[in-house]
Formats: C-alpha cells, sequence, structure tokens
C-alpha cells in the first residue's frame, strides 16, 4: 500500500485536473477494492450533456454543489431532473501521451499540466508543456445527452466539445483522468468517469414594422433580439443584418431588454459596409461584461432603413452569441443563429384614362391619399419622388409607384377591415379638356397583382355638361334664343310705331 503522502498527493493532482471541468460526477461503484491504481485495468468516460438553466430558473447545477465552475469530485452524482438533455452534439476524446497515471510521478506530471492548461488553446497548452495527444474518438450525445468512451486505458484525456448546433455556447475543452479517487470512499478509485458538461442555448428572432408606413423613403425599422448566453465570461457577441440592395441603411442601436444602459462607443459600436449593405453591432470587452452579468435579459437592436425600390423585400439577420461562431459560416453546425425571415412588400398600380367609348384620353392629373377623409378635404396628398400630382402619359396610362401593400404590414398578411389595411384614394386635380373632372374619390389597392405588368384600373371621363351644350353658353340654343330675342326686338318697334301713329290721328 502506498504511503499517506503519496495518496495524499495523488487526490490533490486528481482535484487540481477536476478544476479544468464544468460540472462533473461518477459511478458510486469503485472498480477496485484496493488504494492502488491498477495500470491494466480500463475504464470509461461518459460525457452527460444538459442545456444550463438561466439564473433563478430552477435548474439544478452538475456535480459541483449545483453551480457551473469546475468540479471539485466532492459531491455525489449530480440531480439532472429539472435540466434539458440536449442530443446531437459531439465530443472528442484524446489522451494525453506518456503521463502514465499508474506512478506517482504520473499524477505529478498531470498536476503540472493542469496548471498551465488553456482551456482557450487546449492543444497549444499542452504541447507547449511537452506533451502531445493520441489520435481523437468522437462520439454524439443521443437524445437523452449521453455520449460513452468506452475501454480506454489508464490516463489522462482531452475532452473537446466538436460539433454543436447554430446558437449552442460549447462548454470549455477539459481534462479528466481515468481512474478518479472514489468520493464515497477515499481508498477506492472510480475506472467508470461521468462527466456533466452544460451548454447556454440562445436564440433570436427578427420583426419588421412598416404598418404606419405607406410609401419609399418612409422609415422601416428591423428589430433584432437575441438571447445571451449563460456564461461567467462571454468572449464574443455580435449582431449583424444583411440589408436587401433595395433597403438603404439609416442607422442602428442596441439595448437590453432590462432597461440596463448601454452606450454605443463604449458597450458596442455599430459597423456598415456599404459595399455590402451590411450592418454590424458588435459588443466589446466592456459590453461583453456587461451582458455577462445580465444573462437573463435579451439584446435589442433596432436597425433603420428606408425601401428605395417596390418589392417583396426579406430579410434575416445572424446573432453570434460566441466567438467560435465568428468564424463559421452561417448555416454551419456551431455557426450564428439565423433568424426566420422577415418581409416587407412595396408596389405599384397603372390606371388608364378613357372616353365615354373606352378611348384613351390624355392631360389628366391626379393626387394619391391614404385615407377617404384627406381624399375629401385634399389634405396630405402623398409625395413620391417630390411630386404630389401625378400626370397621365400621351396613350392615357398613369402608373402609381412605390406604395406599400395594402394587405401585407408589420412582417404578416392583413385582412380588410383590420386596422393595419391600406386603402388608397385617386383624386382628379386636372380633367381632359372638354371633359368634366370626377366628382368623387377612386378607392384602388396595392398588392402582387397590380404589381404585375396591365392595367389595373380603368378611369372614365364623362364629356363637360354630360355631352350636351346648356343654353346661353353657345351652340344652337343660344341661337335660337337670339332669334326670339331678335323677333322680340321687331315686334315692339312695330307695335311702337302703330301706337305713335294711332296717338297723332
Amino acid at each position: 500500500m502506498s504511503n499517506p503522502s503519496s495518496l495524499r498527493l495523488w487526490k490533490t493532482a486528481a482535484a487540481t485536473i477536476a478544476g479544468a471541468v464544468l460540472a462533473m460526477s461518477f459511478s458510486v461503484a469503485p472498480a477496485s477494492a484496493a488504494p492502488l491504481v491498477d495500470g491494466d485495468q480500463t475504464g470509461s468516460i461518459t460525457v452527460h450533456k444538459f442545456e444550463k438553466p438561466l439564473p433563478g430558473s430552477g435548474g439544478n447545477g452538475g456535480g459541483n454543489g449545483g453551480g457551473d465552475g469546475g468540479s471539485n469530485f466532492a459531491q455525489p452524482v449530480p440531480d439532472t431532473s429539472g435540466l434539458t438533455p440536449l442530443g446531437g452534439i459531439e465530443f472528442t476524446i484524446q489522451q494525453v501521451n506518456t503521463i502514465d497515471l499508474s506512478t506517482n510521478a504520473g499524477w505529478d506530471a498531470a498536476h503540472n499540466l493542469s496548471s498551465v492548461f488553456a482551456p482557450a488553446d487546449p492543444e497549444g497548452s499542452i504541447t507547449g508543456a511537452g506533451y502531445t495527444l493520441g489520435a481523437g474518438q468522437a462520439q454524439t450525445t443521443a437524445a437523452d445527452g449521453t455520449a460513452s468512451f468506452a475501454n480506454l486505458p489508464v490516463g489522462l484525456y482531452l475532452v473537446t466539445e466538436t460539433n454543436y448546433p447554430a446558437g449552442v455556447t460549447p462548454a470549455a475543452p477539459f481534462l479528466v483522468s481515468v481512474p478518479l479517487t472514489d468520493p464515497d470512499n477515499q481508498d477506492n478509485w472510480i475506472y467508470d468517469v461521468h462527466v456533466y458538461p452544460k451548454n447556454s442555448i440562445a436564440g433570436a428572432e427578427k420583426t419588421v414594422t412598416d404598418a404606419p408606413d405607406v410609401k419609399l423613403g418612409d422609415q422601416i425599422d428591423f428589430t433584432i433580439t437575441g438571447d445571451i448566453p449563460n456564461e461567467a465570461v462571454i468572449d464574443g457577441y455580435k449582431i449583424v443584418d444583411v440589408l436587401d440592395p433595395k433597403l438603404t441603411y439609416v442607422g442602428a442601436t442596441a439595448t437590453l431588454l432590462d432597461g440596463t444602459v448601454i452606450t454605443e462607443g463604449t458597450d458596442y459600436n455599430v459597423v456598415f459596409d456599404a459595399a455590402t449593405n451590411t450592418v454590424s453591432v458588435v459588443f466589446t470587452p466592456a459590453g461583453l461584461a456587461v451582458l455577462a452579468a445580465h444573462v437573463d435579459t435579451r439584446v435589442q437592436v433596432v436597425v433603420n432603413t428606408t425601401v428605395n425600390t417596390i418589392g417583396e423585400i426579406e430579410n434575416e439577420a445572424l446573432v453570434y452569441p460566441n466567438l467560435p461562431s465568428f468564424t463559421i459560416t452561417p448555416g454551419q453546425p456551431g455557426g450564428p443563429i439565423v433568424t426566420p425571415p422577415v418581409v416587407t412588400k412595396w408596389g405599384e398600380m397603372t390606371l388608364q384614362k378613357v372616353n365615354e367609348n373606352g378611348t384613351a384620353l390624355a392631360g389628366a392629373s391626379f393626387s394619391v391619399y391614404t385615407n377617404e377623409a384627406d381624399a375629401l378635404a385634399g389634405t396630405n396628398p402623398v409625395v413620391l419622388n417630390g411630386q404630389s400630382v401625378f400626370t397621365v402619359a400621351a396613350d392615357g396610362t398613369l402608373t402609381i409607384s412605390g406604395l406599400r401593400y395594402s394587405d401585407w404590414a408589420d412582417g404578416a398578411a392583413v385582412a380588410p377591415g383590420s386596422a393595419d389595411y391600406r386603402t388608397y384614394y385617386l383624386v382628379e386635380t386636372t380633367a381632359p379638356a372638354g371633359y368634366e373632372l370626377l366628382a368623387e374619390p377612386i378607392s384602388f389597392l396595392i398588392n402582387s397583382a397590380t404589381t404585375t405588368v396591365g392595367i389595373d384600373l380603368s378611369v372614365k371621363n364623362i364629356p363637360s355638361n354630360g355631352g350636351f351644350e346648356l343654353p346661353l353658353t353657345g351652340g344652337v340654343g343660344t341661337g335660337l334664343l337670339y332669334a326670339a330675342g331678335a323677333l322680340l326686338v321687331v315686334g315692339a318697334g312695330l307695335l311702337f310705331v302703330r301706337n305713335r301713329k294711332t296717338t297723332n290721328s
């Protein structure tokens, strides 16, 4: 049997190495009754992968007494009943070569390595200490969140999370030994080791606000909301919006939904790349510290734009919740979260001015209004490209372009009668020569059908005075009146002469 001081050294080394693990425990049945490491014994490492609950959510911690720091290997198997298992997470293990844990010298070497091991550069810190790594073995967690590595020789192993979905912040790489001292029986070793690393899961969504807007040039706001990883240290965080070319960038701001004040230039920077029409909100080290202190709230970025061209404009955003995701292509495992797309829709309609026979008329002009009250009062006409009066072409056609769809607002279909359903109104400001102005506004809609090529609305003008001429205004009626007037004058003259004759005689 080893002397007490050697045994204490081994236990100390094991506890130090274990400090690199996010959360860990082990089975309760020792594989050997002797307090010596059996170098011929094989063991296993079983990873139990769970979603890390937010602070105060009631989730149970791993084998470190409820926290998420390094395990001290002095706790029983953790209660995971309140945690959500994560399947589909790939782990890879590699043995650290030439460290023999069946010897005191091996444990001493393991202890020394643990003091220089860097999770941010695990392989580099190991090779820098003079060791090499064996071939990797990869396993993917099942639906219950477990992945097992069996038939492992006694030794020290590097465990790395090598493949994980977008929005997942991976557990830091860690070292774990096979075997470990049994916490329930300090005179025995455990060769079947169980580790409990947990992942922060981040989600994101995007919305568009365009219901108040009616014409090109009005401000359209896109709002991106992202979760903050539940990590004590957040190594990177940014939100990126690659804008459609039909959108013109105006500005962007970031806030935290719990009201915590964050400041551009101090906590985050807004970077706009005009060549790619891309806006990025990138958190600084100071801002990352603020996020780590407020993991139970969310980040919200509002991107202000204007629409410069008609069309059905689809837009999505990218949320990068950790530094590794910065270098991974969107859509790939471990990359940024890609929000579901949102759509804003803008179109046009074409009218044709005709007479009572359907023949095209030129010379008319119109104004457009967004509600009937303004149309009747002639107030607040829509201004497009600096114009509020639009004149039909020589062929009698007029295209009104650059209005929001009537049946689509804030990224969703809207029904007639709803507050956001938009009906537009035409008021004729000038009628073709020889024709009457329209007596009342004409309503019209903008949608996918009107935006296609073709005539959407035929607007008929009636000839002046309904096609006939009133007396005293020229034409045949006037001549008759003049003739009648002349006869009256002649008759009056004759009567006057006769009266004089009568008087003189």
